[in-house]
């Protein structure tokens, strides 16, 4: 099997585990584990995993002047990224968060051009438009309030910037996979970004009572530190490093359909005209945003 199929195989492995956690995470939120603890349980667990990983891993020393690079990645990969997503999913409800976080090509199309002055086509720029109007439909629908999703339009917002923050660690990671192996980027960036979230996640991973979660909740939490944290960001990183990212992030297209259908089937959230009209636009925005002319 060549490597662009298994980082083909990678990426869809990525974004199944995130089409799943949308649901699985939200489950465990807040009833027994605040969002901001539950980043740093995801953090611990992570930087346990991939420092553990790197001593059977080739050593690798990271050079001076990589080092800010690094502090970018980790605080938009690790940092912004997983407090804003977490936040959102406690305000907001599984399809939208799923949604939403397939306005990630668009925005690395826009950072592409802006990066690296990559050409924006007629064809992208109304797959940007629609993809815009989309999510922008999402955020205003607010009227439905749930007792599990608070504030929507709030949740929804912090999922967009969660998008953002995840389609600049995509750009940015991309030169340092040049240089490095990746158990020993993802070890160090788990590192700072446990270090810059710290201050943010104490004090409700302290309020953790591990006795009070049921078995169920032990199982998530362990698919979110093993599978939503450590696999996919090994996998993402596997992917990276022998596809372009914007074809990786192309394949957050899966996400909305694994998130919707797994909320619809374990009856965790259901379908609407509105959920199904905004998916529409971001799903048509982004097959034309990174469509080949």
């Amino acid at each position: 099997m060549s490597k662009r199929t298994l980082a083909i195989l990678a990426c869809l492995g990525a974004t199944t585990i995130y089409g799943l956690n949308h649901t699985i995470a939200k489950g465990v939120m807040p009833t027994y584990i605040k969002p901001f603890g539950f980043i740093m349980v995801r953090l611990l667990g992570a930087s346990f995993l991939f420092w553990t990983c790197s001593f059977f891993m080739p050593k690798q020393k990271i050079e001076r002047q990589d080092w800010g690079r690094m502090f970018i990645c980790a605080l938009t990969g690790m940092g912004i990224n997983m407090l804003t997503f977490f936040k959102g999913l406690e305000l907001s409800t599984p399809i939208n968060s799923a949604v939403l976080i397939t306005l990630v090509p668009i925005l690395v199309v826009v950072m592409s051009a802006i990066f690296i002055k990559e050409k924006i086509t007629l064809q992208k720029s109304l797959g940007i438009g629609l993809g815009l109007v989309g999510a922008l439909f999402l955020i205003l629908y607010g009227a439905e309030l749930r007792q599990d999703a608070p504030n929507i339009p709030l949740g929804n917002i912090l999922f967009i910037i969660n998008a953002i923050s995840f389609g600049i660690y995509l750009i940015v990671i991309k030169k340092l996979l040049e240089k490095y192996h990746m158990f020993t980027l993802l070890k160090w960036l788990f590192t700072i970004g446990l270090v810059i979230c710290f201050p943010i996640t104490i004090s409700e991973f302290r309020e953790i009572e591990w006795s009070a979660i049921p078995v169920d909740g032990i199982c998530a939490v362990v698919f979110v530190i093993i599978g939503t944290t450590f696999l996919t960001y090994l996998f993402n990183v596997y992917g990276l490093s022998q596809l372009k990212a914007s074809t990786v992030s192309a394949f957050s297209y899966a996400q909305p359909l694994i998130g919707i259908l797994f909320a619809v089937v374990t009856g965790k959230d259901d379908l609407s005209t509105v959920k199904v009209a905004g998916t529409a636009l971001v799903i048509l925005g982004l097959y034309l945003a990174t469509k080949k002319t």
